[in-house]
Formats: C-alpha cells, sequence, structure tokens
C-alpha cells in the first residue's frame, strides 16, 4: 500500500467543528493521483496520451470523525484491474492515532477523447504492465 498524509483546513469542517464527509472523497482523489505519479503513470500522462480515467464508482465509509489539524493518513492500494477498468481501495487513519477513520473503494474505466471504450492492454501495452505490477499478489499456501 502506499502512503498519502494530509492535513483536515479549517474550511473542511462543518459548524460542528467536523470534517464535513463530502473531503474524505475529495481526498480519495488527492491520494489516488499522488500514487499514480509516483507510479509513473499520473493523470497528466493518461491525457497526453489520449486518455480519459471517468470514476464510475466510490463507496465510503465513515468510522471515526476527524477535526481540524488532524492529520490523516491515506493508505491506497489498486484492489483490481481488469483491463479495462481499475479499482482503488483506501483506509484512512488518523496519523497521530492509528484511528481508523475511514474505509472506500473508487472504480474507474478508461476512455478515449471522444468517450469510446479503450482495452489498455490493446493500446498501451506499457500501461497495462504497470497497472498488473501495481495490483498486489495474494499469498499462496503450500
Amino acid at each position: 500500500m502506499h502512503d498519502y498524509i494530509r492535513k483536515v483546513n479549517y474550511y473542511e469542517t462543518d459548524k460542528m467543528g467536523i470534517t464535513h464527509h463530502s473531503n474524505y472523497i475529495r481526498w480519495m482523489e488527492e491520494a489516488r493521483t499522488d500514487f499514480l505519479e509516483r507510479n509513473g503513470c499520473g493523470y497528466q500522462k493518461f491525457e497526453a496520451d489520449g486518455i480519459v480515467s471517468p470514476v464510475i464508482s466510490v463507496e465510503c465509509r465513515y468510522k471515526h470523525s476527524t477535526t481540524f489539524d488532524d492529520r490523516v493518513k491515506i493508505c491506497i492500494e489498486v484492489e483490481k484491474y481488469t483491463g479495462v477498468s481499475l479499482t482503488f481501495r483506501y483506509i484512512m487513519t488518523n496519523a497521530d492515532t492509528g484511528v481508523v477513520v475511514a474505509t472506500g473503494k473508487s472504480s474507474h474505466c478508461f476512455v478515449d477523447q471522444s468517450g469510446a471504450p479503450i482495452i489498455v492492454k490493446k493500446r498501451y501495452p506499457e500501461l497495462d504492465a504497470t497497472f498488473k505490477s501495481l495490483v498486489p499478489q495474494k499469498a499462496t499456501s503450500v
């Protein structure tokens, strides 16, 4: 898993001083963008290659609140890659206490500039190999 750490900003909290729920989805995007860039396949490269990767589903389960100035560690990994879609898994914890604050998933497809689906393996074999390498290998028993 890859870790991304960010602080809760004051403007991200509500009247009760609790982080507004919508921000967790934004943080997942921040962590995903950072993860992809660190692995050589960031969104700028996608766009330069004519690839668009829209979100096709997102979920977030809230476990514990965060407040202004908390540091949130977002662990992200590729859960599944099919050649036409990519699913990420997120575990968000308070970086100082280790308490899990939220978990989530997001799924993405690949389309060209006109919106036509892209089969990554066929059109971008190098990118396909990169995505495959990011899927954690399941341990097998002997």
